[in-house]
């Protein structure tokens, strides 16, 4: 690839048409060549609640048909500095959740050894465990940036031990994370005890529940967390149920109280200048997302993952000058 990719413009075909890729991006059918690229993983057979979210890598693909290449808030152009591209998604098995899992890891080893940074577009919140899996086999142990209603950090569920609540759980056993630098945002809602966070505490991770966030801007909590992380190599996991569900209905766990789209753009605009080697954006259930905001809130925080990347300048934009 001499060329780096740029997405379908909207004057050079109808948002309506085109490819049905992330960001009407070309596909690709190898990583060779690639800076960062988009994967969708469909699958929701972890799912302990309402499913389909193995739709959800489709809907977001479609949605994003309304991204623009520029973005106007910070002055990232990351078409500009990377090459991108959409590999489509991992041939998971549909009738056997542990399988999918390590077919999962098998498919990002490969990936990663390209030199890529993954974008995941899920899919059931399982999927991050087999992906921080392969991200520690090239990169070791990583800091984290956990935003989510949940801590998924659960035992088992139904004395399984794969499942959308045990993805971090998993991920701390074999060993995939610095305990030092794992943040959770946002988790908030009901629990079966009073201590149902603090396994999180006990490791050394940093919990933040939805209620510190309320009616505050995310910008300086996000400094904190780039000052704590330096220049470790870091993973963003963004569950849309983090949001409150007046933004994002179109999950299986709704939980009130949540985060606005305003403090997740925050959060992953913040991420700006971190060592960023992977992300995901789980959960997104199209059945019960019939405006498609859900799917289209996610494809717009996949962008701005996009653009906070090694190796994308951010830029001040212009102001208008005005006081107010």
């Amino acid at each position: 690839m001499t060329e780096r990719n740029q997405p379908l413009g909207g004057n050079d075909m109808p948002r309506f048409g085109g490819p049905a890729t992330m960001m009407r991006l070309p596909s690709a059918t190898s990583p060779e060549g690639l800076d960062a690229a988009f994967i969708g993983i469909p699958m929701d057979h972890g799912t302990s609640n309402r499913p389909g979210t193995r739709l959800g890598p489709r809907q977001i693909r479609d949605e994003s048909r309304m991204l623009r290449p520029y973005n106007m808030a910070t002055g990232a152009a990351p078409f500009d500095h990377l090459q991108v591209a959409d590999l489509g998604d991992v041939p998971i098995n549909t009738f056997d959740l542990k399988k999918s899992v390590d077919i999962i890891t098998a498919h990002y080893n490969t990936v990663l050894k390209s030199g890529v940074i993954p974008l995941t577009l899920g899919g059931d919140h399982t999927l991050t465990w087999p992906i921080l899996r392969a991200i520690k086999q090239r990169h070791g142990p990583v800091a984290l940036i956990h935003i989510d209603a949940h801590a998924d950090i659960n035992e088992t569920m139904f004395g399984e031990t794969v499942a959308h609540g045990c993805p971090f759980r998993r991920a701390w056993e074999d060993g995939c994370l610095d305990n030092n630098k794992v943040f959770q945002i946002g988790l908030r809602g009901t629990g079966y005890a009073p201590e149902d966070f603090d396994w999180a505490r006990d490791q050394g991770w940093t919990v933040i529940q939805a209620e510190e966030c309320w009616g505050k801007s995310l910008s300086g909590l996000m400094a904190q967390i780039r000052t704590k992380i330096g220049n470790t190599p870091v993973y963003i996991s963004y569950d849309i149920d983090s949001l409150d569900p007046a933004f994002a209905p179109g999950t299986g766990t709704v939980e009130p109280g949540g985060l606005s789209t305003r403090q997740a753009l925050e959060i992953i605009r913040g991420c700006a200048g971190l060592n960023i080697v992977g992300g995901d954006l789980v959960e997104v259930s199209p059945p019960y997302d019939p405006s498609g905001n859900t799917a289209l809130i996610g494809a717009n925080l996949l962008y701005e993952m996009l653009c906070v990347l090694p190796g994308v300048p951010q830029k001040t934009p212009r102001g208008s000058g005005m006081v107010f």
